[in-house]
């Protein structure tokens, strides 16, 4: 559903208008002496699940302007909140998938090495995934049809992805550099990539970091839009804040677990030295090497502070992205 229409119930009407999900028949009232009829799935009758024809595909109406700014500073917000707050488990995770091993690459110290590389590039990467999100999702055909709607949320987050790592790619690239190594400056790094890779050094791993986002977008969104839809039809009416950042974080914990590979890859394509066979930027090939020397633990390095991070991450983002946009509409 379009979280344009996410708004709370009449509340003078005296009953939610959620919509129930398809295959729902609204429960009537029980005859005098009899119980309350249940809904029990296959059988019709009154009370009863019914099978639902699917309907028509539909668009949905564009976003007006409003709701555009809306999902562009929600979206901003969130990514700030998010980064920053869960910037230390991202170091860790990072230095854990370093070809280098953990303690060469730093260990515990420094931290907060390469935070204004993510400070600076959080807010416009954030809003530019979910301006495109939101979009993308308003002008695509959404009907009552149950397989319509993940498919919907799938293309509108990969579309989002793949606008959101133009600007994501380059801050990686210093932020990672930074975090394996904690003595040199965010500013250094910068000017070292620059100088000696020119522009196309910042957007090293921009099809690796697409071929991880786009698998963990496509998880994670619709398996959170599915959670959230659920929650409100259970409980009558659309779902709290809180909520959804419930549904965030478990829907993130589990893309996050399954991702852990691409992540890695992604890792050591970013960290490999210029002219490098790992800095070509092949997925597949990264992968292998990975597997070859380190086996299944290689592959899924990280995988526990990744998972702590973007689950803690799921709900402090998408929470404050939906408070956030309700405050602005």
């Amino acid at each position: 559903m379009h979280s344009g229409a996410r708004r709370p119930p009449d509340r003078g009407s005296g009953a939610p208008r959620w919509p129930r999900p398809c295959g729902a028949r609204p429960l009537r009232g029980p005859r005098p002496g009899s119980p309350s009829p249940r809904a029990v799935p296959g059988r019709a009758g009154p009370g009863r699940a019914v099978p639902c024809r699917a309907a028509a595909p539909r668009r949905h109406p564009h976003m007006e302007p409003r709701e555009s700014w809306a999902a562009l500073a929600a979206g901003g917000v969130a990514g700030v909140c998010v980064d920053l707050i869960l910037f230390p488990l991202d170091t860790v995770k990072t230095r854990l998938q370093s070809p280098q091993g953990f303690w060469k690459a730093g260990g515990f110290r420094g931290i907060y090495a390469g935070v204004p590389s993510t400070a600076i590039g959080s807010f416009p990467n954030a809003a530019a995934f979910f301006i495109t999100y939101e979009n993308v999702k308003s002008v695509l055909p959404h009907g009552s049809a149950s397989y319509l709607t993940p498919v919907t949320h799938m293309v509108a987050a990969s579309s989002g992805e793949v606008v959101a790592c133009l600007i994501r790619v380059p801050s990686e690239v210093v932020k990672q550099r930074a975090q394996v190594s904690p003595s040199a400056s965010t500013f250094r790094i910068l000017s070292h990539t620059l100088y000696h890779e020119g522009i196309q050094g910042l957007y090293r791993g921009y099809k690796s970091t697409v071929l991880r986002e786009i698998p963990f977008s496509l998880v994670q969104f619709p398996l959170w839009e599915a959670l959230k839809d659920l929650w409100s039809w259970k409980q009558g009416h659309v779902v709290d804040s809180w909520q959804s950042a419930v549904c965030g974080a478990f829907a993130g914990g589990f893309a996050a677990a399954v991702t852990t590979p691409l992540d890695v890859a992604k890792t050591r394509i970013m960290l490999a030295k210029a002219g490098s066979a790992t800095a070509r930027g092949n997925v597949l090939a990264a992968l292998g090497g990975i597997w070859r020397t380190q086996g299944l633990s290689g592959l899924f390095a990280g995988v526990v502070p990744r998972m702590a991070a973007i689950s803690l991450g799921g709900f402090i983002f998408l929470g404050t992205y939906e408070k956030t946009r309700e405050l602005l509409l």
